[in-house]
């Protein structure tokens, strides 16, 4: 494909080199979280800055990792792993939020998600719809464990994800709203656990491009428990997914070192 960047040694997107990266990356939404992530590295600096995408690099038991911003949604995620991909990064863990979709994942609890309902638009251009989106069971298993070792309540499971955040909120004022809201009771009786916009089609590109990726997510809220009339708080403190991510991490660094 035609190299759209400046410096033709930078991917077009994230700006990035090969070197300027670890193969462990973190990925997070908001690029105001990289800084906050970057915090729990040793000798973490910035490396690059374009568009939404920011990326810190450091180090994590003597070996170089990476945090980068994805921004919203699939068709920037996917963006990002395969520019990230193409610099020599095989090993990610997103970081993000979501909403709760069952009654006993409570605000402040962890989603881990083994698998994604592909209900956004990306992933239909990287695989067929049959194809299912799943994580990486070793990396699953780090997030597991980790959790445990911080001592986080934490639910494992299947989540879904939606390219329209006001599609999921505000359903009814959609003129697809009876589709929206169909779907909806369809995965929640299917058991989801959290809805979310970027882990189908991370999963999904990640099998193209065979590299290993989990989810670790932060529950802020759950509207089912509000439409039962059950305690639901606001939660927006990211550092629990923060700190399992990275102790998920070191378990894998330590692991494959071994």
């Amino acid at each position: 494909m035609i190299n759209y960047s400046e410096d033709k040694d930078r991917q077009y997107h994230v700006q990035l080199e090969e070197g300027d990266v670890g193969r462990y990356v973190i990925l997070t939404g908001d690029p105001k979280r990289c800084q906050k992530i970057a915090e729990h590295f040793e000798g973490a600096l910035p490396v690059a800055d374009s568009r939404e995408f920011t990326t810190y690099t450091g180090y994590l038991e003597g070996e170089k990792v990476s945090v980068t911003s994805t921004g919203i949604g699939g068709p920037s995620a996917a963006i990002a792993l395969e520019e990230l991909a193409n610099v020599g990064a095989d090993t990610f863990i997103r970081v993000g939020t979501s909403g709760g979709m069952q009654l006993e994942v409570k605000s402040g609890d962890l989603v881990i998600a083994t698998g994604a309902v592909r209900m956004e638009g990306t992933s239909k251009e990287y695989a067929p719809v049959e194809f299912p989106a799943v994580s990486d069971f070793h990396i699953a298993n780090a997030l597991v464990e980790a959790a445990e070792n911080l001592k986080i309540p934490y639910h494992v499971g299947v989540v879904e994800c939606k390219d329209s955040f006001y599609g999921q909120h505000a359903p009814q004022t959609k003129p697809v709203g009876y589709e929206l809201l169909n779907k909806w009771n369809a995965w929640v009786q299917c058991g989801c656990l959290a809805s979310e916009m970027e882990s189908a089609a991370l999963f999904v590109v990640a099998s193209y491009r065979k590299v290993r990726i989990g989810t670790v997510l932060l529950t802020m809220a759950n509207q089912e428990r509000a439409k039962k009339g059950l305690d639901n708080p606001v939660v927006h403190d990211t550092e629990a997914p923060i700190r399992t991510a990275v102790e998920a991490l070191r378990i894998l660094i330590r692991k494959e070192r071994r």
